[in-house]
């Protein structure tokens, strides 16, 4: 009798539990998950692993979850710096005067890194391991990314009026050029094309922004149909919903995503389904600014890819994308009227296929698979208010508890081990944000 061929691995992570996401609706008992190098070797049950595999390094998490690390499709992560800072108010009130105004006050490179360093901290410790950025200064965003080993899709802005960015559309379109040249085929960077929404940016950057988009192969987020005076006022000034307007223009595709969609009629739900554009869900962020609610399972029976994002810390106010699944999942019954319109695994594909899928990297993130990229998170499900645990899915959509995020790696390098960010000086940092809530209380005080 031949003795089996012993494989070596660099890490070996054994688990109580395992949700690969693909194939769907799966738990697996007592799994091993093997990473060579930045890939998933093989995952197999322990009783294989101890006959078949040695690997250098061996993590036991015996009250564990492992699944496949978040994606987080949607946020302005240096708005962490603003977080509570103008709560309980409608959209365009907002915007117009609360935010604009601080921007221009207070945006800054230094600005866009400490926010943006404060923003990576939080979704990494809650189980985030790759974020959609659309803000300032995308190259400071997708450089702090990079350098700390995140994954990030990091949108250019595109508007039609002036910031701290740029000038105007023509030296956003420039300057978003050589950002695309600069990250393309990153494994931890996606550059993109970030044109704000359709009441701020007008016809021709939005056929420039195509035109870059089919030249590049680089993908297109834009906020869309976020609230019904946006739909209403469009729809007095133009005679045409903004979703009609952009697929005149050719901006709805496979490569789109459209951010929020809380306002749905027929024609809209077929031009998502006839140009193949995916949808980010923004559910707390709509709930607060009360902006509208997105028929989600009216989509997904329609064949539309809805991922998830948090949008950022000002409007949520949080980056806990365990949080949003739970509110994603209530929500999504509330507005179907059924209570098994998003069913917990169903939630956590949102976060995870679904987000891979929009951002074009389904082929090496979003589930557990051998040969996918070795993105990968633990939560520990031992803590007693968390008893028993008949479902693990149920817990970690219904319980959130994003801070029971116990261990993450990208790419097989740790981020977070034992509940501690390995990468990221939290105690500099917080010396940092200190100094900017400082001099923004001193402004508002003004």
């Amino acid at each position: 009798m031949t003795a089996e061929t012993i494989i070596a691995a660099d890490i070996r992570i054994n688990a109580r539990w395992l949700i690969p996401v693909q194939p769907a609706n799966t738990v697996l008992d007592h799994q091993a998950v093997l990473i060579q190098g930045d890939r998933i070797a093989a995952i197999v049950t322990q009783e294989e692993a101890d006959r078949r595999y040695r690997a250098k390094e061996v993590i036991d998490l015996p009250h564990h979850v492992l699944l496949p690390g978040l994606i987080n499709t949607h946020g302005h992560a240096a708005m962490s710096l603003f977080r509570g800072m103008a709560d309980d108010l409608p959209l365009m009130t907002w915007l117009n005067d609360h935010i604009w105004p601080a921007e221009g006050a207070f945006i800054s490179e230094e600005f866009i890194a400490d926010g943006t360093q404060l923003a990576m901290a939080e979704m990494l410790r809650t189980g985030t391991t790759t974020f959609s950025d659309m803000y300032f200064f995308p190259e400071i965003v997708a450089q702090l990314a990079h350098d700390a080993g995140m994954r990030a899709q990091v949108c250019f802005p595109l508007l039609d009026f002036p910031t701290p960015w740029g000038s105007g559309p023509e030296e956003y379109l420039v300057k978003g050029r050589a950002f695309i040249e600069q990250w393309q085929d990153n494994a931890f960077i996606s550059p993109a094309i970030g044109p704000h929404a359709p009441y701020t940016v007008s016809d021709g950057p939005l056929t420039e922004a195509v035109a870059l988009s089919k030249e590049t192969g680089a993908a297109i987020q834009i906020h869309l149909h976020e609230t019904a005076f946006e739909v209403a006022d469009a729809m007095e000034k133009t005679g045409k919903r903004p979703m009609a307007r952009m697929a005149e223009l050719g901006l709805l595709g496979p490569n789109t995503q459209c951010v929020h969609m809380t306002q749905i009629d027929e024609a809209d739900l077929g031009l998502l389904q006839s140009s193949g554009a995916h949808v980010i869900h923004c559910p707390e962020s709509n709930l607060k600014l009360a902006s509208g609610l997105s028929p989600v399972q009216r989509m997904r029976k329609a064949g539309v890819n809805v991922a998830i994002g948090t949008d950022g810390a000002a409007s949520n106010n949080d980056l806990d994308l365990f949080g949003e699944l739970g509110t994603a999942a209530m929500l999504a019954k509330a507005v179907a009227e059924d209570a098994s319109a998003l069913s917990a695994h169903e939630a956590l594909a949102m976060a995870t296929i679904a987000g891979a899928r929009a951002i074009g990297r389904e082929d090496e993130l979003g589930s557990l698979e051998a040969g996918k990229l070795a993105d990968v998170i633990a939560v520990d499900l031992s803590d007693p208010f968390l008893q028993p645990v008949y479902d693990p899915a149920s817990h970690l959509v219904y319980s959130r508890h994003g801070r029971q995020v116990s261990h993450s790696w990208i790419g097989g390098v740790p981020q977070v081990q034992n509940g501690h960010l390995t990468r990221i000086d939290v105690p500099d940092l917080m010396l940092r944000v200190q100094n900017w809530a400082d001099k923004i209380r001193e402004q508002q005080s003004r």
